[in-house]
């Protein structure tokens, strides 16, 4: 197998939020697609946050393009200058007024949709979560705080009796492992 190689890129959109890119490719076949479109992202962070009492805090928002509304572990970019790891404490933060002591954990490092996507979500897990600070949010953020039996989630996300999106699952499911392989109580 080899690459693809690109004969010509060019932004059909920049903003803040991403850039929408079309390329000219050229296959390893010797095909060429006239028109391949890239949404340019940056990366984010996102985070399995757990209390003291294994209690698993949730985020709720409205998700426009999905018309609803969806519990979602907390997340976002990194400001500039931050680490991963700093970025998500902020993020957890200022979306649920919760802090740790101790330091994140991380389990996993993935692409979003490499078919289309430049973008990576890195996900950790943060334990021992207490509520310092009251949420503060942007001036476009609308953002309820849950909080669930951590033990109790797993059948919430498989019976659907709660709306979420995959990286929340995906997230869940790798705290779940981490947290039954390792001697963390």
């Amino acid at each position: 197998m080899k690459k693809w190689e690109t004969l010509k890129s060019e932004y059909v959109y920049k903003t803040p939020f991403g850039n929408l890119r079309k390329d000219k490719c050229l296959l390893p076949n010797n095909n060429v697609i006239d028109s391949y479109y890239v949404n340019e992202y940056s990366d984010w962070v996102n985070a399995v946050v757990l209390t003291k009492e294994r209690n698993i805090v949730l985020v709720e928002q409205y998700r426009y393009a999905g018309e609803d509304f969806f519990l979602e572990i907390p997340a976002g970019k990194k400001e500039q200058g931050e680490t991963n790891e700093q970025g998500i404490l902020r993020e957890i933060e200022e979306e649920t007024g919760f802090t740790t002591e101790t330091l994140p954990i991380k389990l996993g490092e993935f692409m979003v949709n490499p078919a289309t996507q430049t973008n990576k979500v890195i996900t950790y897990l943060i334990t021992d979560a207490v509520k310092t600070f009251d949420q503060n949010l942007d001036e476009n953020e609308d953002i309820t705080v849950h909080v669930f039996d951590f033990d109790e989630m797993e059948d919430l996300i498989r019976s659907q009796r709660i709306k979420t999106q995959l990286f929340t699952a995906n997230a869940y499911f790798m705290a779940k492992n981490y947290l039954d392989n390792n001697e963390f109580k």
